[in-house]
């Protein structure tokens, strides 16, 4: 989910809320759209790529 904050940045958040805060997780402020939604597919592919390869 992407969110643009008052100071004209966007910021990443997690699909999903924290059970323990209620709160998403913030993955991260970009200064474009295109960047935010970049990384949004990248954390994408970090987590439907199976254990292979996790530390």
């Amino acid at each position: 989910m992407i969110r643009k904050l008052p100071s004209g940045k966007y910021r990443l958040y997690s699909q999903h809320k924290d059970p323990k805060t209620g709160r998403r997780r913030n993955l991260g402020t970009f200064s474009t759209r295109a960047a935010a939604e970049q990384h949004e597919r990248e954390v994408e592919f970090f987590k439907r790529r199976g254990s292979a390869g996790a530390a």
